[in-house]
C-alpha cells in the first residue's frame, strides 16, 4: 500500500473511533431512575374524577377507612400482597487472580397499597396513593385490583352518558 493509501485508512479510522466515542456521549431521552407509573392507576387518577359515592361502592366496594377531612371525605381501600419471595444465589468462584464472581437475586413483588379517594359534596375529586405499592417495572402497580374495576366503569358510565352505546 501506498503511504497516502495508509494515511486515509488511518484517517477513518480515527474519524469512526471519534464518532463512536461521541454518539456513546449522548443521553436517552428517558433517563429517569423511577419507573413509570401504572396505565390503569393513572387513568383512575382522572377517569374516577367525579363518580358519585353509589359509582365508587358499585365498582371498588365499601372502603376499609374513612376520615373527615375539612369539608371533604376521604375513604381508604387497603390492599396487602403477600411478600412471595424468588431467590436465585450464584456461588462465589475466585481461581487465583481472577476476579470473583457470584451473587444473588431477589425478586419481591410484595407489598401494599392504600388507594385514596377524595370525595366532596358526595362525588370522587381526587385519587391518590400510598404505601410499598411499586413494581419493579411500575408505579403504583399493587393498586390498579382497587381502580381497574372504578376505571371500567367509569368509561362505561361516560359511553352511556354520551351515547355511545345504544341500549
Amino acid at each position: 500500500m501506498t503511504s497516502s493509501r495508509i494515511r486515509t485508512l488511518d484517517l477513518v479510522v480515527v474519524l469512526l473511533a471519534g464518532s463512536s466515542i461521541v454518539s456513546s456521549c449522548v443521553a436517552p431521552d428517558d433517563t429517569s431512575n423511577l419507573p413509570k407509573e401504572d396505565a390503569t392507576t393513572a387513568a383512575a387518577r382522572k377517569e374516577m374524577v367525579g363518580l358519585s359515592e353509589a359509582d365508587v361502592r358499585m365498582c371498588a366496594g365499601f372502603p376499609t377507612a374513612t376520615a373527615d377531612a375539612g369539608g371533604s371525605q376521604i375513604w381508604t381501600y387497603q390492599r396487602t400482597v403477600q411478600r412471595g419471595n424468588l431467590n436465585v444465589v450464584i456461588p462465589t468462584l475466585a481461581v487465583g487472580a481472577i476476579p470473583t464472581v457470584g451473587g444473588s437475586l431477589n425478586v419481591d413483588p410484595g407489598g401494599y397499597c392504600n388507594t385514596q379517594i377524595r370525595m366532596v359534596d358526595g362525588r370522587v375529586a381526587e385519587v391518590a396513593y400510598a404505601g410499598d405499592n411499586n413494581t419493579p417495572n411500575h408505579r403504583d402497580a399493587l393498586c390498579v385490583s382497587t381502580v381497574d374495576g372504578c376505571v371500567a366503569y367509569a368509561r362505561q358510565r361516560h359511553q352511556v352518558r354520551t351515547g355511545a352505546i345504544s341500549r
